[in-house]
């Protein structure tokens, strides 16, 4: 075990938790942050909805200002995957392997996973996103795909949502199920009816690279489209949460109040693993607001500047 005790350890060195560590950072707080590498903002190949780029940014240039920007301040950074987390006493403690740490606060930022399509192999997921074939949120980027030819792999509910979405920047554009058969109620068939989005069923098989298109095999053959969004849905990372006894919502989200504080006093959390908006800028913005909170829960207890 560390003898140690930081005043805050960060989980999670995406946005939001760079975002914290440069606040606490230049709070003169003793941090430390853990980075597994699995941040999906690096899947970015350029974003053009963050302010202050107007010719936009990949995610990886954006990742690597911020660190370059926290270790300005001396935040420490460490490539390791923190493995549980618990409050023995009025601090906590973390685990990474066979080693432990002990810190005042902890902030969680381990954000979700994307669930991909079934059958796409590693190396060609990585190519397809960097080349925008397969891409995440529309929010951030369908104004990339403007006019072009487009599928959304889902269906029910949620497929039908993303779908609708993705209409505003295209008429061309496919509802394909990822297994089988549509599983749609009628208000979701009227829906798409109404917005002239068309409806394939799976299963999806045989992905593939083709040219610049994504091509893959569904129930009416082979297709190929200029880009592709999965509506699949997402794993929250909430599992150390959990493990230290924090309240998550029915969908596995950090119930965390106004100021980003869990139920467990001293564990806060921010970005997607307490809402999945996929949005950098509203991580961030999290992140600025459970730092200074931190700051501010530690002053009360002991002077800063030691």
């Amino acid at each position: 075990m560390s003898e140690e005790l930081d005043d805050c350890i960060i989980v999670g060195a995406g946005p939001a938790g760079l975002t914290a560590a440069i606040y606490l950072a230049r709070y003169y707080l003793k941090i430390r942050m853990f980075d597994c590498g699995t941040s999906r903002a690096s899947w970015i190949p350029t974003s053009h909805n963050h302010a202050g780029f107007p010719h936009g940014i990949s995610g990886n240039e954006l990742l690597d200002r911020m660190r370059e920007q926290a270790a300005e301040y001396g935040a420490q950074r460490e490539p390791k995957r923190v493995t549980d987390l618990t409050k023995p006493d009025e601090c906590f403690t973390v685990t990474c392997g066979d080693e432990t740490y002990r810190a005042r606060t902890i902030l969680l930022a381990t954000g979700v996973v994307n669930n991909r399509p079934e059958g796409i192999e590693d190396q060609l997921h990585d190519e397809a996103l960097s080349r925008g074939l397969i891409r995440y949120c529309p929010v951030c980027d369908g104004y990339e795909v403007t006019d072009k030819k487009v599928a959304v792999i889902g269906t029910s509910d949620h497929g039908t949502a993303e779908a609708q979405f993705v209409r505003t920047y295209t008429k061309d554009l496919t509802l394909v199920s990822p297994q089988g058969d549509h599983d749609l109620s009628e208000a979701c068939s009227k829906a798409l009816d109404a917005a002239g989005i068309k409806r394939v069923a799976g299963p999806c098989g045989d992905f593939a690279i083709e040219g610049d298109t994504i091509a893959f095999d569904t129930a009416e053959g082979r297709m190929a489209f200029d880009s592709m969004y999965p509506a699949l849905g997402s794993v929250i990372r909430s599992g150390l949460a959990k493990s230290c006894g924090a309240k998550v919502s029915e969908d596995g989200c950090v119930e965390v109040d106004d100021h980003l504080e869990t139920s467990v006093p001293g564990l806060f959390a921010a970005g997607d693993v307490v809402v999945g908006l996929d949005q950098i800028s509203h991580a961030m913005g999290q992140a600025g607001v459970a730092a200074t909170t931190i700051r501010n829960h530690l002053a009360e207890k002991t002077p800063l500047r030691r």
